[in-house]
């Protein structure tokens, strides 16, 4: 049900490979995919790629067939769970890109926007409908599509609970990377493998920065960057960047 493919050495995909569902997520995938980002997350990976198998689907969200004989002590048995996968997609310490097709909803859209970046291709739809069904988002889709469209558009979207297409994802900045038809996962990997050639010290730290800067006042966060640039400016990785900048060659990173 999930998956786990090395490029190269520095680029890990996290495949979500239940397509005959549409990569609903059950609670045996949730379990999966926390296992397999913890692999992840302790390798020395550089950067991951979060994709779908299936031509039709990134992921519809929860599967509702498993929910619909769920009693309400079941599916608060299931909380746990989900919320320690939707986590552990947030909690990579490498920089992650979503390569989404096709359906992205609920769970699916909270996925994606768990991740640093969104690569997506034309036929691809976001969505948030857990109102629709009696739910609110729990994947941290509340929270996550504020912080990325602003309060407003999120609120839009959270209570309408109406999908949008690929050209308004892109508008409104749910897709950071458009890719042609079909292309998503490649620009995934592409963008993956150009955060990949850089100092694994210095994105992670960049990325901590900007997750955990950005939702406090300026004066805050520019000290979270200040510990950032700390923990990069003392690092082997530093050094050797600078090495291989003056002596003219690409840079062997140490890494973490």
């Amino acid at each position: 049900m999930i998956t786990l493919t090395w490029h190269g050495g520095a680029v890990a995909e996290i495949t979500l490979d239940r397509p005959e569902a549409l990569n609903a997520l059950s609670t045996k995938m949730a379990e999966e995919l926390i296992r397999v980002c913890g692999e992840v997350a302790a390798s020395r990976a550089h950067a991951v790629v979060l994709s779908a198998a299936g031509a039709k689907a990134f992921c519809v969200g929860a599967d509702l067939k498993e929910r619909n004989g769920m009693s309400d002590a079941d599916l608060l048995a299931q909380r746990p769970v989900f919320r320690a996968a939707f986590g552990a997609v947030l909690g990579l310490p490498q920089p992650s890109v979503a390569a989404v097709h096709g359906f992205a909803l609920g769970g699916g859209t909270e996925l994606a926007l768990s991740c640093d970046l969104v690569a997506a291709e034309p036929g691809a739809v976001f969505g948030l409908p857990e109102v629709s069904i009696g739910l609110v988002p729990g994947g941290g889709g509340t929270q996550l599509m504020a912080r990325r469209v602003g309060p407003a558009r999120a609120a839009d979207l959270v209570l309408t609970g109406r999908k949008i297409g690929f050209e308004e994802a892109v508008a409104l900045g749910v897709v950071d990377r458009p890719a042609p038809s079909g292309g998503a996962r490649e620009a995934a990997l592409e963008t993956a493998r150009a955060i990949a050639a850089n100092s694994p010290v210095a994105t992670r730290a960049a990325k901590r920065a900007l997750r955990h800067g950005a939702p406090l006042d300026l004066a805050a966060a520019l000290d979270v960057e200040d510990n950032a640039w700390r923990t990069a400016a003392l690092s082997a990785d530093r050094r050797e960047g600078v090495a291989a900048f003056n002596e003219r060659r690409a840079p062997v990173w140490p890494g973490v």
